[in-house]
């Protein structure tokens, strides 16, 4: 989590409120070609059971093709079910500075149809209606301390409604 330590970001949370063992494989900055070239090696390393997969947002900062991403979104997620793990999509915002002044950051259509596409499950809101929060934000872009709690919590809250308890 950019602006936290690592003991401060919704990863770490998470492993403590739940109990699971959770590999935070995420690099601050990423776009969602640099994680997938760096996929291959981490499920080989930790063989996980579940993935949690948030990309995206780097993509649309940076003025990515929406198409870029949603092909990269899409060899995630074949890597990660051909290695027998189970993914879990998080939509990001679409960064905006009128929306995130107005409190209402939306997360863009293509994560519905990628999820929808693999049959896998979706996340939806949970990383905009923190981000969309100026109490909960470190800067324009990231979750404060605070911030990550509550998206730890809407996190798992959204794995317990599709089923994952601990």
């Amino acid at each position: 989590g950019a602006g936290v330590s690592p003991r401060q970001a919704w990863p770490a949370l998470l492993a403590e409120e739940t109990g699971w063992v959770v590999i935070n494989g995420g690099v601050s900055g990423d776009k969602s070609d640099d994680a997938l070239k760096r996929l291959p090696t981490l499920l080989k390393v930790h063989d996980p059971a579940l993935v949690l997969v948030t990309l995206g947002g780097n993509d649309m900062l940076r003025r990515t093709p929406e198409q870029e991403t949603v092909d990269n979104l899409s060899a995630v997620l074949k890597l990660v079910q051909a290695h027998g793990a189970e993914p879990v999509l998080l939509a990001t915002p679409r960064p905006s500075l009128a929306r995130a002044v107005f409190q209402n950051l939306s997360t863009p259509e293509f994560y519905r149809i990628v999820a929808d596409q693999y049959q896998i499950h979706l996340i939806e809101n949970a990383v905009a209606e923190v981000i969309s929060d100026p109490e909960l934000k470190g800067d324009p872009l990231h979750p404060n301390a605070e911030g990550h709690v509550v998206l730890s919590d809407k996190i798992f809250s959204g794995l317990k409604k599709l089923g994952y308890t601990h």
